[in-house]
């Protein structure tokens, strides 16, 4: 690749290879002929199995721990047991010294955290991949969390992502699976992601801005940053107390209504999507807590997804349209989601998503899981050529997720039925952003100019008119083009009048006796023979040279 491998980047190399080669599709390594891999190593056992997968991401460290869980989201190319395998994977990893969070803290807040915290606990809380939890105690008494960053994680994400952008790009040049399902665009968006999750002063914002955008709904609270105590590598926010939703008891189930707070967070989800464009991306059930006052809380917000309002309006439709059980109308939408490839199969998706969206009707409401549905949109798509926007795969995993979230709060919990119900009122709320002061003036705007400029046009037309000046031009068929065809097949067909002419001439003199004869026939019938041949033979030629330019410049 043009580049000076360290033994360390060449390990990194190999143990990714590998990786891909136990697990992946065999065809990656057919025609990639990569000097990264050994020959040796090729005949390596075959493919493993999901929780096998999930066990190698997880020995490989942080960045690869993270991949698995984007790839989660992907199934335009994984199968269903990879993904499950895949989205259950947590990273729950050894935590780091105290002195080290000392240390960090110290430097990123600029004072010793006996000054600024009246009490900070040893254990952490949680530790993950790229950080862990302490609970705290501000100077003012406010309980807190306090999220600090790995020591010289940024460094090691940063080696590990280059290392899989070198073997991403070799495959993606020499394999046909690699280019269809642009694994180069995947790994693109997934070191967006992860650069972003490093910066806990970008997760502030999420809070802040997220905690805006719910306000209306009592019963979803989110923790605040605690703006004084928070930089790149240290996030101080609200402490909240309370339980997993996945890890409640059957009896503390009967303490609150489940049914009120499972439908309001999944409203509360379809506005982030619909209305705000803006959502947290990953609500597995470890970040989403009952408070000890029933109340849903939703925490780590390192990674969000932001939608469009163009695109906004699609997912809309789509997800109306899938509610509903209209599977080709459905297909229609799914389409302008996804970019349209050299391998797209337009019938065969459309056939697929309307029986897969009617199947799904038909099916029993404890059966019904609009994120799995979503999820196989994205599958099939990219098995009929159309690679699914990375919008669209994100929404698919978070619907997933609150189906999960919605059956343990209320086990009959149907999302089709909110979608439906809460649809109307997310369609008024895009008609009242229609009217807004901004597109009103910017209406008002357009319209002053219109009428400004109005009065001169019109003059500008009718001076055009009195001085015969104005033309209207349309484009049509190129019929001079099309005359000078008709005007060549009529010579040809003239031509070969002549020569069938000079044919049947030279038979009838064949007849005749005469004293001049040519090779012992009579000579002016073997002179039309030869005339009507030469002839012929120029005419052929001039129909082969013509037809090829013809061709060739179709073609360009």
């Amino acid at each position: 690749m043009g580049i000076s491998l360290s033994p360390d980047r060449l390990s990194k190399y190999k143990d990714i290879a590998m990786l891909i080669l136990k697990h992946g599709r065999k065809d990656l390594f057919d025609k990639a002929n990569s000097p990264l891999i050994p020959e040796e190593d090729l005949d390596e056992e075959g493919k493993g199995n999901p929780e096998e997968l999930a066990k190698d991401l997880e020995a490989m460290g942080p960045t690869f721990i993270k991949l698995g869980q984007l790839l989660s989201t992907r199934a335009d190319f994984l199968p269903p047991a990879y993904l499950e395998a895949l989205a259950k994977l947590q990273d729950n990893i050894d935590p780091f010294p105290f002195e080290t969070v000392e240390e960090i803290v110290s430097s990123e807040l600029k004072v010793r955290i006996s000054k600024a915290f009246l009490e900070f606990d040893r254990e952490p809380l949680a530790a993950a991949s790229l950080g862990q939890v302490h609970k705290a105690i501000l100077r003012n008494g406010q309980r807190v969390a306090v999220k600090v960053q790995r020591p010289d994680i940024g460094k090691t994400i940063l080696e590990d992502l280059n290392a899989l952008e070198d073997i991403v790009t070799t495959l993606e040049k020499h394999t046909e699976t690699a280019k269809k399902y642009s694994f180069v665009d995947i790994l693109a968006e997934f070191k967006k992601t992860l650069i972003n999750e490093l910066d806990y002063r970008l997760e502030a914002q999420n809070l802040v801005r997220l905690s805006g955008y719910l306000k209306d709904y009592e019963d979803i609270i989110i923790p605040q940053p605690i703006e004084d105590y928070c930089s790149g590598k240290v996030l101080t926010m609200d402490y909240v107390r309370g339980t997993k939703i996945t890890s409640l008891s059957p009896l503390t189930r009967l303490d609150f209504d489940g049914r009120k707070l499972g439908e309001d967070l999944f409203k509360a989800y379809l506005d982030q999507v619909l209305i705000h464009g803006f959502f947290h991306a990953d609500p597995h059930p470890g970040n989403v807590f009952l408070t000890d006052d029933k109340r849903i809380a939703l925490i780590d917000l390192g990674m969000v997804a932001r939608i469009d309002p163009y695109m906004r309006e699609k997912l809309l439709k789509l997800l109306l349209h899938i509610s509903e059980g209209r599977g080709r109308d459905a297909a229609d939408v799914a389409m302008e989601l996804g970019t349209i490839t050299e391998y797209f199969n337009k019938e065969m998706f459309v056939k697929r998503v309307t029986e897969f969206v009617v199947k799904t009707q038909d099916a029993t409401l404890q059966q019904i899981q609009v994120g799995r549905v979503v999820v196989e949109l994205t599958r099939i798509a990219a098995d009929n050529g159309i690679r699914a926007s990375s919008e669209l795969t994100m929404l698919g995993k978070t619907l997933l997720n609150l189906d999960l979230i919605g059956r343990t709060l209320v086990p009959d919990f149907d999302p089709n039925e909110i979608i439906r119900e809460h649809t109307e009122s997310i369609t008024r709320r895009h008609l009242m952003k229609t009217f807004s002061a901004g597109n009103i003036i910017s209406s008002v705007l357009e319209l002053r100019e219109f009428v400004t400029l109005l009065p001169k046009r019109l003059n500008t037309i009718l001076e055009g008119l009195l001085d015969n000046q104005f033309e209207i031009k349309i484009k049509a068929f190129d019929d001079r083009g099309l005359i000078d065809n008709l005007q060549k097949i009529a010579n040809r067909i003239t031509v070969g009048l002549i020569l069938a002419a000079l044919i049947i001439g030279a038979a009838l003199l064949m007849r005749v006796e005469s004293s001049f004869k040519i090779l012992g026939y009579p000579g002016f019938a073997m002179i039309l023979f030869i005339a009507a041949a030469g002839i012929g033979f120029i005419l052929v030629i001039l129909i082969l040279i013509s037809d090829r330019g013809y061709k060739k410049k179709n073609k360009n």
